[in-house]
């Protein structure tokens, strides 16, 4: 039986209602283009964004894909929130939310117009989780495509990243680093168009997409400079065609052992703690049982063979030379640490798209053996106990020890953890918490102001931080977040006082504030939520802390999905 393609846009085209066709004419279609589908092409446009202002260009050449292809391609417009330039300001607050709401606004111009297939460009953090988030909800046939990452600057001959601007700031605000200097680096870190070339949000994502199977191989690890970026644009309405005449509907890929590859390689890369967040939330889309409980032991058994920074020096850049995230795929799999039956975007499994990737060779130092990585567990380790029962997701890139034991320090403001820096008030050995930001409280904004303080020399390594909100994939350090529930909703991380004692233990998997039950009682009847939440305010940003769910639910709404309350 021959599936029909045009399976949704058919209903306007050849519908009871033809009278919606002249809008069509007046678009430049002819009658002949009405029996071909239609696909929405996703676009994150923002000028103001560097991550995104190619997106545009990129979309007018997914669109003229699609036409080559015999479909007809319609971009349009989404949110796209630079995840940088809100950093250390209440904007900060509005960045998670725009991954829901760009699922949302998919959803909603997809399912409005008909579309037979959904088109998302990943060009900054919260941008591929989002489309990823709508595929899965409406379960259309369609992909994800990388806008690719930026080009390294270059300092006194060195490459040099955006991690390399925030911790450059952080030296020179103690006089470890002249003022000239780090202003140097700041106007060469980033010298063109793409997401950060590191192992931040960007690329996690993008390689999770990649090893998940909703992204074409090679996409994540394309430059956005590169001329091989249109070109694939060029080719992306070939396999939505394909998607359609075999109709592989996005929850035919998201299993929970494509979930497990996702996992195992953003593991694998180093990557940041914001991709478990958008992995819990696609799975909540998708209605697959994956949760942190799932994911706890891959981190644990999952060895770290790449030098990306912020763990190393290397970049995506890097990568695309090697060969690509095909080739970091490759390696994991021949490793036995990924399950090569899983369907892609490719309309092949795992194994299929794999089989004539070369292997990692011996000249390169991007990628180690798994039998001799750069650590034998994963640089993300969860942990659950007294302090977070929902679990607090731990980045420990630069943690010599699996255990720490020290002094609360607490804030309410990420600025003021960076002044106490500043003021030498934070002594090494404390554990700086920091709470009423999660996503209740304030959406849950990255705090990088605050981690990226904490790098200074008489810090780094030696101080731990934990949080009820998110953290930048840049930052490094012993770095706890996404503690569940948050402070804002009673979470017991609202309830810590300056002194207490907190240890967490990553082998063991367990985090423990050492207060006896009936002082934290008595503490606990005597707390009151924060006064000013979202919820006591108007607008979008109000909408999502009524309805979001905590963290360890992926931040998904509960108006969707009541059971994740």
């Amino acid at each position: 039986m021959t599936h029909q393609i045009n399976w949704n846009s058919s209903q306007l085209t050849h519908g009871w209602q033809k009278g919606v066709t002249a809008f069509y004419y007046g678009l430049g279609l002819t009658q002949e283009d009405f029996d071909k589908p239609q696909i929405g092409i996703g676009v994150p446009l923002l000028e103001g964004n560097l991550c995104n202002v190619h997106a545009y260009e990129l979309g007018q050449e997914l669109a003229v894909g699609c036409r080559e292809a015999g479909l007809i391609g319609f971009p349009f417009g989404t949110p796209g929130v630079s995840d940088n330039i809100t950093q250390g300001h209440e904007g900060g607050n509005a960045s998670l939310p725009s991954r829901n709401l760009i699922a949302n606004s998919a959803e909603c111009v997809v399912s409005a117009h008909c579309y037979d297939s959904l088109i998302g460009l990943h060009n900054c953090d919260k941008n591929g989780p989002g489309f990823a988030m709508a595929l899965a909800r409406m379960n259309y046939p369609g992909l994800i495509v990388s806008g690719g990452s930026i080009k390294p600057g270059c300092h006194k001959g060195e490459d040099i990243s955006i991690l390399d601007v925030y911790d450059s700031r952080a030296a020179a605000s103690v006089g470890a680093m002249s003022e000239d200097e780090a202003d140097e680096i700041l106007k060469t870190a980033c010298p063109g168009p793409g997401g950060c070339g590191i192992a931040a949000s960007f690329n996690t994502w993008g390689i999770a997409l990649e090893a998940i199977g909703l992204m074409l191989p090679g996409s994540s690890s394309i430059p956005a400079v590169d001329g091989l970026k249109k070109e694939e644009c060029r080719q992306v309405g070939k396999a939505v065609l394909n998607l359609l005449k075999q109709n592989i509907r996005p929850r035919d890929i998201l299993t929970k052992k494509s979930f497990e590859n996702a996992v195992v390689t953003i593991a694998a890369a180093g990557g940041s703690t914001n991709g478990i967040l958008h992995i819990l939330a696609l799975a909540r889309e998708a209605e697959v049982d994956f949760h942190l409980e799932d994911i706890q032991p891959i981190l644990k058994r999952t060895p770290v063979v790449c030098s990306f920074a912020p763990r190393g020096r290397r970049t995506m850049f890097d990568l695309h030379k090697l060969g690509g995230t095909p080739l970091l795929l490759k390696h994991l799999f021949d490793a036995g640490l990924l399950h090569g039956d899983c369907l892609t975007v490719t309309g092949k499994t795992m194994a299929e798209n794999l089989k004539d990737v070369p292997t990692v060779g011996d000249d390169q130092d991007l990628i180690v053996p798994v039998d001799k990585p750069f650590k034998p567990y994963a640089d993300m380790q969860i942990c659950m106990g007294n302090l977070a029962p929902g679990g607090v997701v731990f980045k420990v890139s630069s943690m010599e020890e699996p255990r720490f034991k020290g002094k609360a320090i607490c804030f309410d403001d990420a600025k003021a953890v960076a002044d106490a820096v500043e003021a030498h008030q934070i002594k090494p050995g404390s554990v700086i918490v920091l709470r009423n930001l999660g996503p209740v409280a304030a959406g849950m904004p990255e705090v990088l102001v605050a981690t990226a303080a904490l790098t200074v020399p008489e810090l780094d390594g030696k101080v731990a931080f934990l949080s009820d909100t998110r953290v930048s994939g840049v930052s490094h350090g012993a770095i706890g977040v996404h503690c569940s529930p948050e402070a804002a909703v009673g979470g017991p991380i609202g309830l810590v006082e300056n002194d207490d004692d907190i240890s967490f233990d990553l082998e063991a998997g367990n985090i423990t504030l050492h207060v006896d039950e009936a002082t934290l009682a008595i503490r606990k009847s005597a707390w009151q939520p924060p006064t000013d939440l979202w919820a006591a305010k108007r607008g979008y940003l109000a909408d999502f802390s009524a309805t979001v769910s905590q963290a360890h639910h992926g931040c998904v709404s509960k108006a969707y999905y009541p059971h994740c309350d």
